[in-house]
């Protein structure tokens, strides 16, 4: 029996979260942190109420409109430390699933920092060895979807890939038991987001099927691969009206709260004299920690660059030139 198509999109919706906002993790995890099948973000297109640099993920396209590259962006931040010492900090989005080379350009990214803080609900501390320690049928929902995607969209994981046991990279993110805890403080659950979605979605069926349709198209063409991840990155443009379903009383503990530990590791690390620092974190959480950014820290904008997470090109055969 098929899924109702609330509930499709719901599922359609939690995968395209969690490719930019959950946490980057997998079943070297505690297993409570399966749970937090909530999730919040800003979408890109608040760039246009905040100049270009309210962005933090794009679709490149090429001269005739064309998707060809799902980027992140990594975007700097200068001023000074309470000595007066210049310090820069650049905010690195990261999706979740992606080519292996854009893993490899961000592990050489990070060499340049005295300290890279990364996110991870996991005890304090934590430093993820290498390869990720992935367990097939681990039974995490979270990592099933970002796994799932990866397979699908025939791209690799994040945690495969990025070396988190180099010396500067630094665990800044909340322990489950913090999770959980703000969760429940919040009035956050997953079963009160879960009946939301499924509320919200009705008035967003039109798009629920647009999204459907791209998918279905997506299956008949030559590159089947690329036209699923064209559909995919589409949708990751435009996530942050169905968003508002996962806030509790006080904003969302997947992207504020987690934002706040965050920022608190960000000033520790400051205070012990580091002065080139990057915050490594879904392109999600991006948004709200440059406001932090801004008016917390009192740091400035100083330019940006980006990376391509996925190749988005389709091939034409020579049968097919001409058509799209």
């Amino acid at each position: 029996m098929s899924l109702n198509l609330p509930v499709r999109n719901f599922v359609w919706f939690a995968a395209i979260v969690f490719m930019v906002s959950g946490s980057a993790e997998s079943s070297f995890g505690q297993a409570k942190t399966a749970e937090q099948a909530s999730a919040k973000s800003a979408k890109a297109q608040t760039a246009k109420k905040d100049g270009d640099f309210g962005q933090f993920m794009r679709i490149r396209k090429d001269d005739r409109k064309r998707p060809v590259a799902l980027e992140t962006s990594i975007t700097r931040y200068v001023g000074t430390n309470a000595s007066g010492k210049p310090i820069l900090v650049d905010l690195i989005g990261v999706v979740h699933v992606g080519e292996q080379g854009y893993y490899e350009a961000l592990n050489e990214q990070f060499k340049q920092y005295d300290a890279t803080l990364y996110e991870l609900v996991a005890p304090e501390g934590t430093r993820i060895p290498k390869g990720g320690r992935i367990e097939e049928g681990g039974g995490n929902p979270i990592a099933a979807l970002q796994m799932g995607m990866k397979s699908m969209l025939e791209l690799e994981f994040q945690l495969e890939h990025i070396d988190y046991t180099v010396e500067n990279l630094v665990h800044a993110d909340m322990s489950p038991e913090e999770f959980f805890d703000s969760m429940s403080n919040n009035e956050e659950s997953v079963g009160r987001m879960m009946l939301n979605s499924i509320g919200s979605s009705m008035a967003m069926q039109n798009k629920g099927k647009s999204a459907e349709m791209g998918l279905v198209m997506s299956l008949f063409s030559s590159d089947r691969t690329k036209s699923l991840r064209r559909t995919m990155a589409q949708q990751m443009e435009d996530i942050e009206g169905g968003m508002a379903i996962f806030r509790g009383k006080d904003g969302s503990t997947i992207i504020e709260h987690r934002n706040a530990k965050a920022m608190e590791v960000l000033k520790r690390e400051i205070d012990a004299g580091k002065t080139r620092l990057s915050i490594f974190y879904g392109a999600g959480h991006l948004p709200d920690m440059q406001k932090r950014l801004l008016e917390d820290f009192q740091l400035k904008r100083a330019g940006r660059t980006w990376l391509t997470a996925w190749d988005l090109e389709i091939k034409k055969s020579s049968s097919e030139k001409g058509s799209e």
